[in-house]
């Protein structure tokens, strides 16, 4: 009898254990409650992603050397460069928040410099970033308002009127407070944010958000009033927050306004709101606002919009630019997004504009940046392009004391992303979600203290080594993202292959009892093809794994000013660019693998590890315009009678001038002659 009821209690005890698995999913689950890390709180919807404290993840490879790059170029020396960072009487750095600079400039640097330097734990940076931090978090009031006096409010000194404070500045500061909080547990910045955001509680509607940039960008403050809340539970914060969303520009029912960078943060208020709101409605505007703006004007490669400033009727083509900031912009907004929904498709939306687009938008050394980037442009330099792009100016040199807003906001980019590449999962799993050479180390499943290595040369090579070291034997899942191009991954775990059953899904999910030694070989196959741009001209871009590619140019660079240690540039093509395909089938493409770059940077002219060859013919009537911008293009298919030509194209974002939307050649009766440029 009593042998039989321990094998009942055998049988049962056993038939309890985690049932081991591979399978392929759609959306994280959202069941259950992370007891590791900071997600959404109650009545907020349930978090399917949690980000990991700033630190848990390391970069390697070539992530880590954008990240050295950026330390040692522009990002990490700007103080170097800008007047708006110069100490002495520095609004920023005075205990009572007088002085000059005192709107975005520092807050822009000060939050993509605090996160640059926590992330690759530079002690010297990090010192820099505390003497800022230390002087913001000194100016706060008794009232609870910190930063600049000019910021304030308040009546005003001519007529006692009632002055619209601005709280757009301090909505960057607070992304370089949190990353302090993060990676210190510094609680003076839960108490300076407790006490500022009743101060903001205290303003009346007729004077809240009321000025146009912070109108617009509300959505950041209500972001760090949900982060707050998450943290305390501060029962003031969820009206807060209904305050800052009701008074913030109405991009539920709409787009109200076309300026790139606005929509690049705000299309995601909608979707912050939602996780208080839990109305369906709010996070579904988000996602068809991104559809419009995308069938308006992002009928182009690199996962941005024609936006140089705004988005204008008739300016849809690939010649059209957008803003450095709003490259970065929409990255963290998808890094957001991808948090709040667990949906797959905003990882692969943010590694088509850090892969495709960012890169290009400096110079590969990081020392100097241009305002706007097309992916059709074949000379980068200071002259005003209005217009027939929609900004005066010298928008397209680069430089690295120009270009404002875009000097001081570029440098959260490879921060962020780098924070991003690994997330916890409500089930107490981790998730590989923007996969890059990189170690984690993360709580999982029953307090397992685990270790993760990634190897891999990802974008360039879809193969990647992950080394599992939990420091005791035990179970939790490990999510491996599944990018959207990628139709058939393959998985090895511990040199066994799986079979992988279904074709739907952005995830697998390998839910295992795991032991130190453990190692995944998962394999995303790349293969060629070429996207048709049927809203513009009917144009190509070939396309391998997340990589669009461009025509490989020769790239001359000329002295236009600056320093010796600083100079700025201009670009001109020192070989044809105008060219149209005539081999589009990807049989037809050649794929060569080329030796990694000594220096980790492949995202450099000469450094890419991956070149395509593809046949193409010159268009001689397809010029440059009196602005010297990439004349528009005209129809597909293009006859033309110029030799054909082997091209060799480099991915898009190793390309500072580039042709990434191509003409296509044909000489059947629908083909026709390009026209030239009219006089």
């Amino acid at each position: 009898m009593i042998s039989s009821y321990f094998a009942f209690l055998t049988l049962v005890l056993f038939s309890c254990e985690p049932q081991e698995s591979v399978e392929r999913i759609g959306l994280l689950p959202t069941g259950g409650s992370n007891p590791f890390y900071t997600g959404n709180r109650p009545p907020l919807e349930p978090s399917p992603l949690y980000k990991l404290p700033l630190g848990a993840i390391r970069p390697e490879g070539w992530v880590r050397r954008q990240l050295e790059l950026s330390a040692a170029g522009m990002a990490g020396h700007l103080g170097e460069l800008s007047h708006f960072l110069d100490k002495e009487g520095n609004a920023w750095l005075d205990p009572q928040g007088q002085g000059h600079s005192p709107w975005e400039e520092a807050p822009y640097w000060l939050r993509g410099f605090t996160n640059l330097a926590y992330v690759l734990q530079d002690s010297s940076r990090i010192d820099e970033a505390l003497l800022w931090l230390e002087a913001v978090m000194r100016t706060q009031r008794p009232d609870g308002y910190f930063g600049t006096v000019a910021n304030y409010g308040g009546p005003e000194a001519a007529n006692g009127a009632a002055r619209i404070p601005d709280f757009w500045p301090n909505m960057i500061v607070m992304g370089a407070l949190k990353a302090h909080y993060e990676a210190t547990g510094d609680g003076r910045v839960i108490s300076l944010l407790q006490r500022y955001f009743h101060w903001q509680n205290s303003i009346p509607d007729s004077l809240f958000l009321k000025s146009y940039w912070q109108h617009h960008r509300g959505g950041d403050n209500l972001a760090s009033v949900i982060w707050l809340y998450n943290h305390t539970g501060d029962t003031f914060l969820p009206a807060l927050a209904a305050k800052i969303h009701r008074n913030t520009a109405d991009y539920v029912s709409g787009i109200p306004g076309w300026h790139n960078v606005n929509f690049a943060q705000a299309f995601r208020e909608p979707a912050i709101w939602y996780q208080l709101s839990r109305d369906s409605s709010h996070l579904l505007a988000t996602y068809r606002n991104i559809h419009t703006m995308d069938s308006l004007y992002g009928q182009v490669p690199g996962g941005m919009w024609c936006g140089d400033e705004d988005s204008h009727p008739g300016l849809t083509g690939p010649r059209q630019a957008i803003e450095t900031c709003g490259m970065v912009e929409m990255m963290y907004s998808c890094e957001e997004l991808l948090r709040i929904t667990g949906d797959g498709r905003w990882a692969d939306r943010c590694e088509e504009v850090a892969f495709n687009s960012l890169p290009a938008a400096m110079t590969s050394d990081f020392r100097a940046l241009r305002y706007m980037t097309a992916p059709n442009m074949a000379l980068s330099d200071e002259a005003n392009k209005c217009p027939g792009i929609y900004n005066p100016g010298s928008m397209m040199s680069m430089d690295p004391r120009d270009h404002r807003c875009c000097q001081h906001n570029h440098g959260h980019g490879w921060p962020y992303y780098t924070q991003h590449l690994w997330m916890a999962t409500a089930d107490t799993g981790l998730a590989l979600v923007l996969p890059t050479a990189s170690s984690v180390t993360a709580w999982a499943g029953d307090s397992i203290k685990v270790n993760i290595r990634v190897e891999t040369r990802y974008p360039f090579s879809g193969q990647m080594k992950l080394q599992v070291d939990p420091e005791k034997e035990g179970f939790f899942p490990l999510y491996l993202r599944i990018p959207k191009w990628c139709n058939a991954p393959e998985l090895k775990v511990n040199s066994k292959e799986v079979e992988l059953k279904g074709t739907e899904g952005a995830f697998l999910k390998i839910s295992r009892k795991w032991q130190p030694g453990d190692e995944v070989i998962y394999t995303l196959p790349m293969e060629v093809e070429v996207q048709r741009w049927a809203e513009n001209k009917n144009a190509a871009t070939v396309r391998r794994g997340p990589l669009a590619y461009s025509l490989k140019i020769d790239e001359q660079y000329e002295r236009i000013g600056g320093t010796d240690e600083w100079p700025a540039f201009k670009i001109t093509a020192g070989s044809p660019w105008n060219y149209g395909l005539s081999g589009l089938s990807p049989g037809h493409v050649e794929v060569i693998e080329k030796n990694w770059p000594a220096g980790d940077q492949p995202w450099a002219l000469a450094g890419s590890p991956i070149e395509l060859r593809i046949k193409g013919r010159q268009i001689p009537n397809w010029t440059l315009d009196q602005y010297g911008l990439v004349d528009t293009l005209q129809a597909s298919p293009v006859r033309s009678s110029s030799p054909e030509e082997a091209l060799t194209l480099i991915p898009m974002g190793a390309a500072r001038l580039r042709i990434s939307a191509f003409p296509v050649i044909g000489d059947g009766e629908d083909a026709r002659e390009w026209k030239p440029e009219a006089p």
